[in-house]
């Protein structure tokens, strides 16, 4: 029984992930920015899956490292151990590299990059304890087909990629397996490039979600640490 912990899950791909997880009996920990946000998901979640005594939710900003290690300690305490950490958070600041303003970039990359690395380190000791794990983050066909305007998102998505890719050789010896995921276009109402154009070419939450769990049943000795995911047909 997977324990579980998915950041940014009051609502796209991190909702769709809470919720196929909380359906396969897991017991999970989400996470959002805004406590009400968070109550509303946790609430839903429930109802939708019957799952009411297998799912939390804490306001936390991944970019907060003290609140990012209190969240594992609660949710290793609660759970009676954490084999799973789904990074999903994410944000995006669109400019050109000569308007944008250095809250944006700093936000984009702390919450899309330094936010990961808090969760990532945060969940080792217990999944090194109790056997191993997965670590498994969302990242972007945006961390390399890179776009104007994307300087920020696409640097931190970047960084996400090689991130992952070297915290994999770092720790699979310690049975933590650790993969990255990287959609193209998905119907999420995330506001980046294009937004307000037709989307039912584009993958839903639900596909990226379905690629998370089937990295989940993988047998322990195969590693699929790098998956690339795109609509089927273009616009």
């Amino acid at each position: 029984m997977r324990k579980a912990i998915v950041t940014g899950g009051t609502r796209g791909i991190g909702r769709a992930i809470a919720h196929a997880l909380l359906s396969e009996g897991a017991h999970v920990m989400i996470t959002g920015r805004e406590v009400g946000a968070v109550r509303a998901a946790v609430a839903e979640l429930a109802a939708e899956t019957g799952r009411a005594d297998r799912i939390l939710g804490e306001a936390v900003d991944v970019r907060d490292r003290q609140g990012i290690e209190q969240l594992v300690s609660d949710a290793t305490r609660k759970f009676d151990g954490l084999d799973t950490l789904i990074n999903n958070a994410g944000v995006g600041a669109f400019a050109d590299v000569a308007a944008m303003t250095d809250e944006d970039w700093s936000r984009v990359i702390d919450t899309n990059l330094t936010g990961v690395f808090y969760c990532s380190r945060a969940v080792i000791p217990a999944m090194t304890a109790g056997g191993g794990g997965w670590i498994i983050s969302i990242a972007s066909l945006a961390g390399r087909n890179f776009f104007p305007g994307g300087g920020a998102y696409c640097a931190s998505k970047a960084g996400l990629v090689a991130f992952s890719e070297a915290l994999m050789q770092e720790v699979r010896a310690q049975g933590i397996r650790v993969s990255v995921v990287m959609p193209g276009s998905v119907a999420t109402g995330f506001s980046g490039p294009g937004k307000g154009e037709e989307d039912s070419w584009k993958l839903t939450p639900a596909d990226i979600a379905e690629v998370v769990t089937d990295l989940l049943r993988h047998p322990t000795r195969s590693l699929p640490s790098k998956i690339e995911i795109r609509p089927a047909r273009t616009r």
